[in-house]
C-alpha cells in the first residue's frame, strides 16, 4: 500500500481548476508533500466553491477544466512521483433537476430507472406528499408564489418544464397530453389536416395516449420520451404556427396576476407531477426525503443499495484503476445507512492496496470502528494537539472571567442539551416525525407498545437523540458492539433523568436497540425493528453537527480555540500524559490516520487557534484587558429594545476573534473589516440567540456591525488600539511558538501529516468561506526557492533571519520543508516506529513536550516547548541556559550516541540534554541518531 509522506488539501473551484493546480505540483513536491489531497472534482452545481453539491459523479466538473487539463495535471502528478488522495461524496447529491438521476426521477416517478436511488419515502403518511417528493425551495408560500406568477410553465428543446426563478423541474410525459391536446383543432385549421407538421403533431398525441406500461425504467418508455421531445422541438423550430400555438398554451397555463382563477390550470398541472413545490420552511416540519445536515438542496442517496453504489462509483474506480487517483477520502460516513457495509464494498472494489480514510469525528474516549480504512481525516488529532497547548490549570480562572464578563451562569451540559433541542425543534422536527411514524407502525403490533402514542414517541426519540454523547452508534444487522450498548444506555439513562414521564417509552426503545425481547418477534418483525434502529442512527450525527458544531460553538465562548470540530469547549485542554496516551493508542491502532490541524471545515485557522491558546497562559492579563476594552468601547454600543448591542457574550466573542485574526505588524485594518463583518454575521446567526438563518434579525446584526466598524475605525493612537495592540502583539508572539510546536507534532506524531492549502505560512483564517480565499502560490514558490538556496549556503544564518522576521510566516515554511524532507528519508520510522514519551526533568519540565519515535536501531526525538508566557518577553526567543536553568531531556538509554538536529544540522551527545542547548538555534527540535 502507498502510505503518503504528507498530504496537501487543494480546494478546487472555478477560479482554481486543474490547470492552475498543475502549476503548483512541483512546488508541493519541493515543499515535501507526497500526495495531493483533492476536494471533490466531479460535476457540481455551476459556481460551486466546494464541490460537495455533486450533480454527476460520472463526469469531471467542466468548470475545473476539460479532460485535457485533467490529464495534464495527472501527468504532472505522476511525473513528480506523487500520489492523489481523492475526496468522494457517497451520502448525498445536489437536489437539482440538472442532476441526471434526480431529474429522471422527477420526470418519471416510479417509471424511472433511478426511482430507488435517493432516500425518498414515497409511501409517506402525509397524503399531500405520498407518491411525490417534496421540493421545498419556494421563497414564499406556494399559493402566493403561484398567484404572483413566480411559478411558470416553459418549453424548450428539452421539453416542457416548470420554473421558479433559476430553478427548473421537468414535467412528466403524461402531462404533455394535458398541455397540448387542446390545440388539435386550432392546428388542423391553421395547417390543414394533411400537412406533414400536423400529422407529426398527431403522432406525438398518439404516443402520449398509448404510453408504454412496461417495466419501470424500461427502454421503450425512454424511447417514447426521446421521440416526443425531439419531435415537438423540431416542430417548434420549423413551424411558426405550431410555435404560436405552444406559446398560447404556455400563456394560458401561466395565468394573469390579479386573476387567481387564471392559475387553476397550472395548479392542476402541478398536481399531476411526481413532486410537490413548497415554501422552503415547510421542510423543517414536513419532509419525505433525507437531507445532508438539514440543507434542503442536498438530497441523500441510498448508497447501500448495490445498484446505487455501482452507478455512482463507476468513474472513481476508473480513476483508481487507470490513475491518477491512489487513495480515497470518504466524506460524511456517519449518515450512511450501514457505514461498515459501504466501506466493505469500497475496499473490495478499490483493492487492498488503496489508502483510504473516512471523515469520522470521535468523541472523548471513543474508538474508531474496525472499518477497512487506514483511519480518520484527523479531527481527533486536531483536538489532542490543540488541547495539549491549552494550560489546563487556569480553567477556573478563565471560567470565572467568562462568567463575570458575560453574566452567563448556565451549566455547560444544560446549554449543550438546549442547543440540540433547539435544532430538533426548528430544523429536524420533520425527521423526528418520520422516525416516530415508522416506530408507531411497529409498536402498535406489539402488546408492550400498543399504548404508545405518536406524541410520546416523538418526545422520546428527540430526548434520546439530544442525549446522545457521540455522533452515532453502529447497531447493525448483527447487533452493535459493547461500546455501542454503553452509549445507548448512557443516552437513555440521561433521558430518564431529564424526562421521567417518558420512562415507559424509554424502556421500550431501549429494548428495541438492545434486542431484549427478540424471542417474542418473528424474523420479519426483527428485520423491521432493525430497520428503525438503522434509520434512527442516520440522524444522530446531523443533530450533533448542527447543535454542537454549528450552534453551541458560537454560544459557549469561554476559550474559542477549543470550539473546534472534533473538540469540546468544556474540556479545557488535556494533560501531557493524556496527549502521550493518545499518540500511543494511535500508533497501535491507526498509525496511518491523517494528522490535521486545519481543514476546509475548521472554525478557525490553525495559527489563530494557537494564538488563542495563549490566553489560557495569562488569564489575569486577559481579564484585565477585557474589562478595560469594554469600558473604553461602551459608548460605541447601540440600543435595541432597551438593551445594549452587542450583548456581552457577542462582545467577548469579538475581542477573542480580533486577537486571533489581527495580522502581524500593522497591516491595514480596512482589509480586515469586510472579513470580520461577514464572519460575525455568520457567527451570530449560527448562535441563534438574537438572530438566525431561518429568521434573521437584521436590526441586531447591523447594530453589532456598527459597533465593530466604530472600533475598527478608531484612531490608532486612541486608548483602545494602544492597549489592544500592546496585548495582541504579546499574544501573537507567544502564539508563534505554539504554532511551530503543533506543526512539528503533526509531522512527527503517529499519523500522516495533512496540510490545508496555504497553511504552510501563518493560517489566521476564519470559518468558510474565509478559509477558501485564493492562495498566492507564486509568492510561496519563490519564497521556498529562496529558503532552499540559502539552506545550502548558510543554514544557521537563514534561521536567524527567519526568526528575526516572523511576520512573513517563512519560519513555518522552513520548518515544514526541513522535517518533511527528513520524513521522506525515514518513512519506515514514522510509519511503523513506536512512540515513547521521554522524561523531562528540572524546574520548567511542565513546559516541555518530549517524545521519541523508535524502529529497531533508528530513533528520532522531538522536543517542543509550550506555555512560554512568563518565561520570555515579546520579541525574545526561548533559548539559553539562563531561561531554562536545570530543565533537561533524558534521551533514555541512548545518551552515548551522537544525535543530529534535523532542523539546524547541529550535533548533540550526552546522557542529558539541557533545554537551553537543545533550543539554542531554533524554537523546536527534532533529533535523529542516523
Amino acid at each position: 500500500m502507498r502510505i503518503p509522506v504528507a498530504t496537501y488539501r487543494i480546494q478546487f473551484e472555478p477560479r482554481f481548476g486543474f490547470r492552475k493546480a498543475k502549476g503548483i505540483v512541483s512546488y508541493l513536491k519541493k515543499l515535501g508533500i507526497s500526495d495531493i489531497y483533492a476536494s471533490p472534482i466531479f460535476r457540481a452545481r455551476p459556481g460551486s466553491t466546494h464541490g460537495y453539491d455533486v450533480l454527476d459523479p460520472g463526469e469531471l466538473n467542466p468548470e475545473l477544466g476539460g479532460k485535457e487539463d485533467f490529464a495534464a495535471l495527472a501527468d504532472q502528478v505522476r511525473h513528480q512521483e506523487m500520489g492523489w488522495l481523492q475526496d468522494i461524496v457517497p451520502n448525498h447529491m445536489a437536489y437539482d433537476a440538472r442532476n441526471p438521476y434526480l431529474g429522471d426521477v422527477l420526470e418519471n416517478g416510479p417509471d424511472s430507472r433511478y426511482y430507488r436511488f435517493f432516500d425518498i419515502d414515497w409511501e409517506h403518511y402525509y397524503e399531500t406528499i405520498r407518491g411525490k417528493v417534496l421540493i421545498p425551495f419556494l421563497g414564499s408560500f406556494y399559493g402566493e408564489a403561484l398567484e404572483q406568477g413566480e411559478i411558470r410553465l416553459g418549453f424548450d428543446h428539452m421539453g416542457f418544464h416548470v420554473t421558479y426563478g433559476p430553478l427548473r423541474f421537468p414535467v412528466r410525459l403524461e402531462s404533455y397530453l394535458t398541455i397540448i391536446a387542446s390545440k388539435v383543432g386550432y392546428l388542423r385549421h391553421q395547417l390543414g389536416g394533411d400537412h406533414p407538421d400536423f400529422i407529426q403533431f398527431l403522432g406525438v398525441l398518439y404516443i402520449l395516449k398509448t404510453l408504454s406500461g412496461g417495466e419501470p425504467g424500461g427502454r421503450e418508455r425512454y424511447d417514447q420520451i426521446k421521440f416526443v421531445k425531439h419531435t415537438l422541438s423540431a416542430l417548434y423550430d420549423r413551424s411558426e404556427k405550431i410555435r404560436r400555438a405552444l406559446k398560447q398554451t404556455l400563456s394560458y397555463f401561466n395565468g394573469r396576476k390579479g386573476r387567481p382563477e387564471s392559475f387553476d390550470p397550472l395548479e392542476n398541472l402541478l398536481a399531476e407531477q411526481w413532486y410537490r413545490l413548497s415554501f422552503w420552511k415547510v421542510a423543517s416540519e414536513e419532509i419525505n426525503y433525507r437531507r445532508f445536515f438539514c440543507i434542503n438542496d442536498l438530497i441523500a442517496l441510498n448508497i447501500c443499495r448495490p445498484e446505487v453504489f455501482a452507478k455512482t462509483h463507476e468513474h472513481i474506480f476508473q480513476l483508481l484503476e487507470e490513475g491518477p487517483v491512489t487513495g480515497l477520502r470518504v466524506d460524511h460516513i456517519d449518515s450512511l445507512y450501514e457505514p461498515s457495509l459501504y466501506l466493505g464494498w469500497l475496499r473490495e472494489k478499490a483493492g487492498g492496496e488503496v489508502y483510504m480514510v473516512a471523515e469520522k469525528i470521535l468523541a472523548d474516549g471513543e474508538d474508531l470502528p474496525a472499518w477497512p480504512v487506514q483511519g480518520t481525516t484527523g479531527y481527533d488529532f486536531l483536538a489532542a494537539v490543540t488541547g495539549v497547548f491549552c494550560r489546563t490549570e487556569t480553567e477556573k480562572k478563565l471560567s470565572g472571567i467568562y462568567r463575570r464578563f458575560t453574566g452567563m451562569q448556565e451549566d455547560y451540559e444544560n446549554l449543550a442539551q438546549a442547543q440540540k433541542s433547539l435544532i430538533v425543534e426548528k430544523h429536524m422536527f420533520g425527521d423526528i416525525n418520520n422516525l416516530a411514524h415508522l416506530l408507531k407502525s411497529l409498536t402498535s403490533r406489539h402488546r408492550l407498545g400498543s399504548d404508545l402514542t405518536m406524541d410520546s414517541l416523538k418526545q422520546t426519540l428527540a430526548q434520546i437523540m439530544v442525549a446522545y454523547p457521540v455522533y452515532r452508534t453502529y447497531f447493525g444487522p448483527e447487533n452493535g458492539c459493547e461500546a455501542d450498548s454503553r452509549i445507548l444506555q448512557e443516552a437513555v439513562d440521561k433521558a430518564r433523568q431529564l424526562n421521567p414521564a417518558l420512562v415507559y417509552e424509554l424502556n421500550f426503545i431501549e429494548r428495541i436497540f438492545l434486542r431484549r425481547f427478540d424471542e417474542q418477534l418473528s424474523e420479519e418483525e426483527k428485520a423491521q425493528y432493525q430497520h428503525f434502529v438503522m434509520r434512527f442512527q442516520q440522524y444522530t450525527g446531523t443533530l450533533m453537527a448542527k447543535g454542537f458544531e454549528d450552534t453551541l460553538f458560537y454560544v459557549y465562548n469561554r476559550l474559542l480555540s477549543l470550539n473546534e470540530v472534533g473538540g469540546r469547549p468544556d474540556r479545557f485542554g488535556i494533560k501531557l500524559e493524556a496527549f502521550h496516551v493518545f499518540n500511543q493508542k494511535r500508533q497501535e491502532s491507526w498509525p496511518h490516520s491523517l494528522n490535521a490541524t486545519a481543514t476546509h471545515d475548521t472554525k478557525r485557522g490553525e495559527d489563530l487557534r494557537a494564538r488563542l491558546n495563549v490566553l489560557s497562559e495569562m488569564p489575569r492579563e486577559w481579564g484585565h484587558n477585557l474589562k478595560n476594552w469594554s469600558r473604553i468601547n461602551r459608548e460605541l454600543k447601540g440600543t435595541l429594545h432597551r438593551r445594549k448591542v452587542p450583548d456581552k457574550n457577542d462582545e467577548y466573542f469579538f475581542y477573542q476573534t480580533l486577537i486571533g485574526v489581527y495580522p502581524f505588524g500593522d497591516a491595514c485594518r480596512a482589509e480586515l473589516k469586510p472579513r470580520l463583518r461577514d464572519y460575525l454575521v455568520k457567527a451570530v446567526r449560527e448562535a441563534k440567540v438574537h438572530t438566525a438563518w431561518l429568521k434573521p434579525d437584521t436590526a441586531y446584526e447591523e447594530a453589532y456591525l456598527s459597533f465593530v466598524d466604530a472600533i475598527l475605525d478608531q484612531d490608532e493612537d486612541g486608548p483602545f488600539w494602544k492597549e489592544f495592540r500592546a496585548f495582541q502583539r504579546k499574544v501573537a508572539w507567544l502564539g508563534i511558538f505554539g504554532s511551530l510546536g503543533q506543526t512539528l507534532a503533526k509531522m512527527t506524531a503517529p499519523g500522516i501529516p495533512d496540510f490545508y492549502q496555504g497553511a504552510e505560512l501563518w493560517d489566521l483564517s476564519l470559518v468558510d468561506p474565509d478559509n477558501r480565499r485564493p492562495v498566492d502560490f507564486a509568492w510561496r514558490n519563490k519564497a521556498l526557492n529562496t529558503i532552499v538556496a540559502r539552506t545550502e549556503k548558510n543554514l544557521l544564518g537563514l534561521i536567524s533571519d527567519l526568526l528575526a522576521d516572523p511576520a512573513s510566516g517563512l519560519v513555518k515554511m522552513f520548518l515544514i520543508h526541513r522535517v518533511l524532507r527528513f520524513r521522506s528519508l525515514a518513512q519506515d520510522l514514522f510509519n511503523h516506529g513506536e512512540y515513547f514519551p521521554l522524561v523531562v526533568e528540572g524546574k520548567e519540565r511542565d513546559r516541555v513536550i518530549a517524545y521519541e519515535r523508535r524502529l529497531r536501531n533508528l530513533r528520532a526525538v522531538v522536543v517542543i516547548p509550550r506555555f512560554l508566557s512568563g518565561l520570555i518577553d515579546e520579541g525574545a526567543l526561548p533559548h539559553g541556559e539562563e531561561l531554562w536553568q536545570d530543565t533537561c531531556v533524558d534521551p533514555g538509554g541512548a545518551g552515548d550516541s551522537v544525535w543530529r538536529n534535523v532542523i539546524t544540522e547541529q550535533y548533540l551527545s550526552g546522557r542529558q540534554w539541557p533545554l537551553g542547548t537543545l533550543l539554542e538555534d531554533f524554537p523546536v527540535a527534532l533529533l535523529a541518531n542516523f
